[in-house]
């Protein structure tokens, strides 16, 4: 979106001049301020400015609503806005170490900082719901970047796999040693200090098989929203944000078919692993299956199931079979590897492989579209794109 091209719908005119007024005395500069000959190349940063306001609603604030003027880009350098203050000349600029206020002899003005930062701030919650139509035109015209952290999701989910599976052969090992090199009085002896341990090693593997479990929908809550946009699936600010507040089963479907008997095969069995999970963990954990009561019987004692979490308005006996840890965590292994395969690698190419963001203009203009034929062209366009980043984010103009 153009800053210079955005014209303000007229009801909110009054929300720039009441900016103007809550800005005040901080003025754009002119022909009587007062300003040193090398200004631009010798001002020093205050420490006032460190406390402005963000540097995108600064900008916002006053190049874009207050029409200040924009020096523009220079070395290590994304921009320059000079203000007058009681007729002396400051540098508002976004350099590489952050946004500031600049001065020549910043030690003599510090306070005269800190009122223009007193004013901007004034002016910036003055200005707020000019920053909200701006967010909601820049989302209708979907001129936006989706953040993107598919590797530090899978590396979460990696580590508690890698507990997990570490635990479950400790386990193992210790079944071994207690069946081959212990008499059945060293077993009872070394029993009593299994169990003096702060935890047992069954429990840490249970744990352990929550946080997996937990770890691998967080990743693919968040996958799966720019698998859609790269598939081309989805490609609007709106439609992002609809899938976004959506339920992992809509994401699920954003991008895969579940005409295909394997991805519905996949789809059935991670639901119910979910369903089960979030009922234990984020329902009190009252069981998998909620069971949250029992009677007394003939039988003994009988669970009796919370409707809520059954999804039916009535109390039973039974429900599905529940699925164990192992059970489930083979499936989400089985799942992982199916996720990346096929034309699917090459978004894991630009999602897993770098840090970058999905850039919803470029999957209007078809770029994404060429990049998903073929490893090679994801992997030029990745490579161009971490380039610019890299300049951008190093201001190498």
């Amino acid at each position: 979106m153009s800053d210079e091209n955005l014209n303000i719908p007229e009801h909110l005119n009054h929300i720039r001049a009441a900016a103007e007024r809550a800005i005040r005395p901080v003025r754009p500069t002119d022909e009587v301020t007062a300003a040193s000959k090398n200004l631009l190349f010798s001002a020093q940063r205050t420490e006032a400015g460190r406390k402005l306001p963000p540097y995108y609603l600064v900008y916002f604030l006053l190049v874009d609503l207050l029409k200040f003027k924009n020096l523009g880009q220079f070395e290590k350098l994304a921009w320059s806005v000079p203000v007058d203050y009681k007729g002396k000349a400051f540098l508002i600029e976004h350099r590489k170490f952050g946004l500031g206020i600049f001065v020549d002899e910043p030690k003599a003005y510090e306070k005269e900082a800190e009122q223009i930062v007193v004013r901007i701030q004034k002016a910036t919650k003055a200005a707020r719901p000019y920053f909200e139509w701006y967010a909601e035109k820049a989302v209708a015209d979907s001129k936006l970047n989706v953040k993107n952290h598919t590797d530090e999701l899978h590396q979460r989910f990696q580590f508690f796999l890698t507990e997990y599976q570490k635990t479950v052969r400790a386990i193992r090992a210790d079944e071994e040693r207690r069946r081959n090199k212990l008499s059945r009085e060293e077993r009872l002896a070394d029993w009593g200090d299994y169990f003096s341990e702060p935890f047992t090693l069954s429990e840490k593997a249970v744990w352990l098989a929550s946080s997996v479990i937990d770890a691998f929908y967080s990743f693919t809550e968040h996958v799966f929203i720019h698998l859609a946009i790269l598939q081309g699936h989805i490609g609007t600010g709106n439609e992002v944000a609809s899938l976004a507040g959506a339920d992992w089963a809509n994401k699920f479907k954003a991008v895969f078919n579940l005409n295909e008997p394997d991805e519905k095969r996949f789809y059935d069995d991670l639901t119910e692993i979910r369903r089960q999970h979030r009922n234990f963990v984020a329902h009190g954990s009252f069981g998998k299956q909620g069971e949250a009561f029992t009677f007394h019987s003939g039988a003994g004692a009988a669970p009796v199931l919370l409707p809520h979490l059954r999804g039916t308005r009535n109390f039973a006996l039974s429900g599905p079979l529940t699925v164990e840890d192992p059970e489930a965590i083979r499936v989400i292994l089985d799942f992982m590897e199916y996720l990346w395969a096929g034309p699917r690698e090459r978004a894991r190419i630009y999602l897993q492989r770098s840090s970058l963001p999905v850039i919803l203009t470029l999957a209007a203009d078809g770029t994404y579209a060429k990049a998903m034929k073929s490893s090679e062209e994801m992997e030029s366009l990745v490579e161009y794109l971490v380039g610019e980043w890299d300049r951008s984010a190093n201001m190498d103009w």
